[in-house]
């Protein structure tokens, strides 16, 4: 099935998207251009235009070149939470023509030196409450740190609630390869001309590394430019649209969906640097966000917190996002209480984000949706490597402008990374699903992910998706676990509604999937957590579950 078949192909878009050939940091010149005065960012009320937010990245880039030797092609290490100078940082790399390194803030010592040996990144910018994570790197590997303290982005007064890391103004080290941020401004360097064209380099992003050390995925602007103009129209985003920015900008749904999609519009950016759902409904209401890119675990707290109840979240027009299904009954709830469905969209790292996504006009639910603009996907035998009928479940291919070019200095990765199917080549996602007769997509499970329980095949997301249908369920993770019978067997971890606590026992929901699945699939044991372990992202850790089933095996 080619785009030109799909029956739900959204009217109002063509098949084809033509992007500016142009670098990401031309994105912020024209959009500071066109509206000065325009507000770019609030932070705890505190707001920006966007002339004077393209004045300090124009400051920071030419501080970054003049001082800390930072020249074109250079990878530079980016460690801040969500906040106006994670922004400004991303877009000064990019000014000066260097690559940006995003870092998740819960990164170590030892992760760090990993991004910094792998990329050859010798500058970093990171947040004032991180430095003690990079100092043992500093002189050695790191030969420049520009430090950010999050309190300096606050306005003179506000009556918001302002997180204690937020406020803080944790002591910068007396070093001579460390600046803070504001020192770096007022020296007042100006940058050279830009010269970065859209096939130059402009990120690398590291996988979660599901096996031995995360690879760096390389990213050109182009690739960049693909999900961001594609995200913005499809999301429906204009101009004075309100992006509500949880998502973590250093993953690709935060970054292109609330950082760079925005920033193209001219629209206007609400952070949380870290998720609170109470905060986060309150921000709804106060600053009347339109935009929402989330995982769809935030959706779910959001609606359980007690004090959302009595928030206006009217003003929501589209809520995007993926890294796992939406579970069918928040979806009913969200749509009672807001008016809109969630538009649930599938892509990955080296993807830079989406590579399809539900059309507008036809929002399905626990469905990946239709491959975007340009974008052509195949569900083929992960063994035999031929499509499959439609219909059948598979590995899920994928060929598009979004596609990385490859792993930074991973020849042998990229080898197994792509396939040629028919002349063309298609990254494999390692991901299994199928596609219907409307060219809708539909995720099995991750190829590594599959339990084998006496010779049947359970697909966790399969049974995850249907325990969410229980009325005391709040979220459900399902992972294997070793059966001196059966080989393999299933065991489900749940979080249950407040209402439901000390209430409902672990045989009630295994009484409860008798009823709603074949036996086989029903889990063999249920374990109650207050909460399931989390990413940086928000996704949920299943891999870490498994891991402590099988750790005495």
């Amino acid at each position: 099935m080619t785009p030109a078949d799909y029956p739900f192909w959204p009217k109002q878009f063509t098949r084809h998207l033509t992007v500016p050939q142009t670098s990401l940091w031309a994105n912020l010149e024209i959009t500071a251009r066109r509206y000065p005065a325009k507000t770019a960012t609030i932070f705890y009320d505190n707001r920006v235009t966007w002339a004077a937010f393209a004045r300090q990245v124009e400051l920071l880039a030419g501080f970054l070149q003049h001082d800390c030797g930072v020249a074109r092609g250079d990878r530079v290490l980016l460690d801040l939470q969500n906040s106006p100078q994670y922004v400004a940082a991303y877009y000064a790399i990019l000014r000066a023509d260097a690559v940006v390194v995003p870092v998740s803030p819960m990164n170590v010592t030892d992760e760090l030196e990993h991004y910094a040996d792998d990329s050859g990144g010798t500058v970093a910018i990171i947040g004032a409450e991180l430095l003690d994570r990079l100092m043992p790197l500093v002189g050695t590997k790191i030969r420049a740190v520009v430090v950010a303290t999050y309190a300096d982005a606050l306005g003179a007064a506000t009556d918001v609630a302002v997180p204690e890391f937020v406020r803080a103004r944790p002591p910068i080290a007396n070093h001579p390869q460390i600046f803070s941020w504001q020192r770096a401004l007022d020296r007042e360097r100006t940058p050279r001309p830009s010269t970065s064209g859209p096939e130059d380099l402009a990120a690398i992003l590291y996988t979660s590394g599901t096996t031995g050390k995360p690879k760096g995925c390389m990213h050109t602007h182009a690739t960049l430019m693909t999900t961001t103009v594609g995200g913005a129209l499809w999301e429906g985003m204009t101009q004075d649209s309100v992006v509500l920015a949880t998502a973590p900008m250093f993953h690709v749904t935060g970054m292109q969906h609330s950082m760079n999609a925005p920033l193209y519009m001219g629209a206007t950016i609400a952070f949380l640097p870290r998720w609170d759902p109470a905060v986060a409904g309150s921000m709804i209401e106060r600053y009347g966000c339109t935009h929402w890119a989330n995982v769809p675990t935030m959706v779910v707290d959001l609606l359980a917190h007690p004090s959302t109840a009595q928030r206006d979240l009217s003003t929501l027009q589209n809520i995007f996002g993926g890294g796992s299904s939406m579970p069918e009954p928040v979806a009913a709830e969200l749509q009672r209480r807001c008016g809109i469905e969630y538009m649930e969209a599938y892509g990955m790292t080296e993807t830079i984000s989406q590579t399809h996504v539900n059309p507008p006009n036809r929002l399905r639910k626990q469905c990946l949706g239709i491959p975007t603009f340009d974008t052509e996907s195949l569900v083929i035998d992960p063994v035999t490597l031929e499509p499959v009928a439609v219909g059948e479940v598979g590995e899920i291919v994928s060929r598009g402008p979004q596609l990385m070019k490859g792993y930074w200095n991973k020849p042998e990765a990229n080898r197994e990374a792509f396939v040629e199917i028919g002349g063309r080549v298609f990254y494999r996602t390692g991901d299994l699903g199928r596609m219907d007769a409307e060219g809708f997509f539909f995720i099995a499970d991750r190829l590594k992910r599959m339990i084998n329980a006496s010779g049947y095949k359970v697909w966790p997301a399969e049974l995850e998706a249907t325990l969410y249908q229980h009325p005391d369920i709040k979220e459900v993770a399902i992972v294997s676990a070793p059966d001196e019978r059966r080989g393999e067997t299933v065991t489900a971890y749940v979080v249950l509604k407040d209402s439901a606590v000390g209430r409902v026992t672990p045989d009630d929901i295994v009484s409860w999937s008798r009823e709603h699945m074949a036996a086989y699939k029903v889990p063999r044991r249920v374990q109650f957590m207050d909460a399931l372990p989390r990413s940086g992202t928000g996704k949920i850790q299943w891999r870490t579950l498994q891991e402590q089933e099988w750790a005495g095996r």
